[in-house]
């Protein structure tokens, strides 16, 4: 059973026609509806002028303006864009605007003023202006100071209590509450800061965001015992993050439970019924365990804080060890689940990218699409049902949607007919596993897509680990002059790198690849995802090299020595590339490259083609085999250091050190770590300013970091008293 998917509104497309006398309309229903085909053009106009009017009275305000209108309302009350974050101009990208200008800073500008020279203020400009959650800090009620009979401090008077478990835990992070003696180097110094000191004010800002997911299987780490689970479905060590929530005191600063921040285990052991539960930051159930049904959360008095590193803590029974540092969980050894163990729980990241349970925007499929939904309470249970009723109807254009986070374990294999398109696709704020098994053993257990001549298949949403992801054009091969305009699309995906993930987040397979592309003749895009090594093989001889676009992604080899982007036996892929902010790790081999644009490739680049298109505000190792570069790195500092070094052996050893110096710096290499690909603090300010708007290189370019901290900066020094230093100081 399938529904139709219709995107035109019949009542906005035919208002004209509506207009007209019953008499018009019904000669034109008898000559096939030729009037009512013009009126829909005109109608279209019609209602692009509407709506533009309608907008105009929009723009009157703040909250409903469209973006450029923004910094006209923030000019009006004196709001001043900061040279140093860069000013909006055209031809930038549509998020930039809204980074430099951000429209609830402008809305809150006369609120701000009224509260200046007030420490909540500065958690209300780092959340307004970079949209970082954050805690101020006024670091001179920490110091230790002798007493004064008028004015006790109690908590001031010794520099630490060794009995006060939760305070030692606290130490050195933005909940530190124990006295220091004072630091006279300033918080806002380019060499070593000073944090405990009268005039010191740090902002902790958080970066890495928690994201939900809800309702899915927990994994059995069947090497370590079966009664040991992670929260993960991949089997990683996953931190769980708490689910932020408003503070209940506005007078105060956020607390711990207000932060997108991880749980301590010393924080759930005091307070286990403000992180565990239903609407919380995780909840756990099984089906039958011990009695409890499985259509209610396992109570709170239930379950137990542990430190689960080396499992060798043994819960006692009728009861649930939770490490929540290492998203760990164990049963009784001899109380074990018999049925299912369903979970849900926050993890962090710093984007919206790979698959995920955040808010996309969805490709908009053609006209009279038939739509076929699976999971529980919907028409299909398994995605091979819904596909077997796909192949029945033969529709020509298709969705199939994933409508529940659940770990779907099926053989897959989809063949397209001609000019036929599909969609595979995870529901919105939904997070679906296709867990790829060993079915067989003389056949591959790929998910295997075959396209005919003209058609589309396009994966959304989906984190699919096991095997690879194999693409295939059709049995038949083209001749060479055939022009297929077939598309492969994977947008907001995730192919696991290495196929899957052990607990400490290193591949099990680092030598496989995750994308797989064989005799196809079609432009293959990936957006917004996370995928290991990407293979394509082709005819090198008989056709042209196929179109790879890379957008705002991660391509990950597992290893710097291994390929990234390539072609079995280690040779060049055939196929021309288009790179666009995204980060690299491994050798990329390609036929050609089209493009390469604000991203890092931190293993080497080689191309068959030099003559053709360019590189440029790139990071690319020297030594490389690359098109003509522009602005890229390490190109800069070497240019930089013979034009101010004549003597040759200086100029060598100081062109290692830059080269040493702007080499991309990360907080980690690993897939399943919340720092994944993230630039770390240490980077030089060529990498994290490096794009061609002043953002940083890389998949995190759209998030404007270094616009958001400029901006942040200045806006935090015109609302801090006179004398004060303030700083932001990243949490994470």
């Amino acid at each position: 059973m399938s529904t139709a998917i219709t995107n035109v509104d019949p009542d906005r497309a035919d208002r004209l026609y509506a207009l007209l006398p019953a008499i018009h309309r019904a000669r034109d229903a008898d000559s096939g509806y030729p009037l009512k085909a013009l009126l829909r053009v005109i109608a279209e106009q019609v209602n692009l002028i509407e709506d533009d009017i309608a907008q105009l009275y929009e723009n009157w305000f703040v909250e409903t303006g469209q973006d450029w209108v923004v910094p006209y309302i923030g000019d009006l009350v004196g709001y001043v864009p900061v040279a140093e974050a860069g000013l909006p101009a055209d031809g930038m990208r549509r998020e930039n605007p809204r980074i430099l200008v951000p429209r609830r800073e402008v809305a809150n500008l006369i609120r701000y003023r009224r509260r200046k020279g007030t420490l909540e203020v500065l958690e209300l400009l780092a959340n307004d202006v970079a949209g970082w959650s954050a805690r101020a800090v006024e670091f001179f009620k920490v110091l230790a100071w002798a007493q004064n009979i008028d004015h006790l401090h109690p908590s001031r008077h010794r520099v630490a209590d060794l009995r006060d478990v939760d305070a030692c835990d606290r130490l050195g992070g933005p909940f530190d509450a124990i006295a220091r003696t004072v630091d006279v180097r300033r918080i806002v110094s380019g060499r070593t800061r000073g944090y405990h000191n009268i005039p010191s004010v740090g902002v902790f800002a958080w970066r890495i965001k928690s994201y939900p997911v809800t309702d899915t299987p927990a994994y059995c780490v069947e090497e370590a015992g079966p009664h040991c689970f992670t929260f993960s479905v991949l089997g990683q060590d996953s931190p769980l993050y708490v689910k932020a929530r408003p503070k209940a005191d506005l007078t105060k600063g956020p607390e711990e439970l207000n932060l997108p921040v991880r749980i301590r285990r010393l924080a759930f052991d005091q307070r286990p019924g403000d992180y565990c539960g239903l609407d919380l930051s995780f909840s756990i159930w099984t089906e039958g365990w011990a009695g409890f049904p499985s259509d209610q959360a396992v109570p709170v008095s239930m379950l137990l804080p542990a430190d689960l590193s080396d499992w060798s803590y043994v819960p006692p029974l009728k009861y649930i060890a939770v490490d929540p540092v290492l998203g760990r969980l164990a049963f009784p050894p001899s109380q074990l689940p018999k049925k299912a163990l369903r979970v849900s729980y926050h993890y962090g990241f710093l984007a919206d990218m790979g698959g995920g349970e955040y808010a996309r925007q969805l490709l908009e499929p053609p006209t009279e699409t038939a739509l076929y939904r699976v999971g529980d309470g919907q028409p299909f249970r398994r995605i091979a049902d819904a596909l077997a009723q796909w192949k029945l109807d033969k529709p020509a254009n298709a969705v199939v949607e994933l409508a529940n986070s659940g770990v779907y374990v099926e053989q897959l294999r989809i063949e397209l007919a001609d000019n036929q398109t599909l969609q595979l696709r995870a529901a919105n704020r939904v997070r679906p596993v296709l867990r790829m098994i060993d079915w067989q053993t003389d056949l591959p257990d790929a998910l295997t897509i075959t396209l005919g001549a003209g058609s589309q298949v396009c994966l959304d949403g989906l984190l699919v680990t096991g095997r690879p992801v194999q693409i295939q054009g059709p049995a038949e091969r083209p001749k060479p002059d055939t022009v297929c305009p077939a598309q492969v699309r994977i947008r907001h995906c995730t192919l696991v790198p290495g196929w899957g993930i052990h607990g400490d987040c290193s591949p099990k397979r680092p030598a496989e690849p995750s994308l797989e592309v064989t005799n196809l003749r079609a432009r293959v895009s990936i957006e917004h995802s996370i995928v290991g090594s990407i293979q394509i093989h082709e005819d090198e001889v008989r056709l042209d090299p196929i179109p790879l676009h890379v957008t705002d992604s991660i391509v990950d080899a597992t290893d710097l020595t291994k390929q990234a982007i390539g072609a079995p036996g280690a040779t060049w892929a055939h196929a021309v590339l288009t790179v666009r902010r995204t980060t690299i790790f491994g050798i990329v081999d390609v036929h050609a490259m089209q493009i390469g644009e604000n991203s890092i490739f931190w293993g080497c680049v080689n191309v068959a083609r030099r003559q053709l298109g360019c590189m440029r505000f790139c990071y690319v190792p020297a030594g490389c085999r690359t098109p003509r570069r522009y602005a890229c790195q390490p190109d800069g500092v070497i240019t930089a250091v013979k034009a101010r070094v004549s003597d040759p052996d200086k100029q060598a050893s100081e062109i290692a050190n830059e080269e040493v110096r702007v080499r991309p710096q990360f907080n980690a290499l690993n897939y399943g770590r919340p720092e994944y690909a993230q630039l770390a603090e240490t980077c030089a300010a060529e990498i994290t300013r490096g794009a061609d708007d002043e953002s940083e290189m890389g998949a995190f370019h759209d998030l404007y970091q270094p616009q958001r901290e400029a901006n942040l900066r200045v806006r935090l020094d015109e609302y801090t008293p006179a004398g004060m230093d303030v700083a932001i100081l990243f949490a994470s």
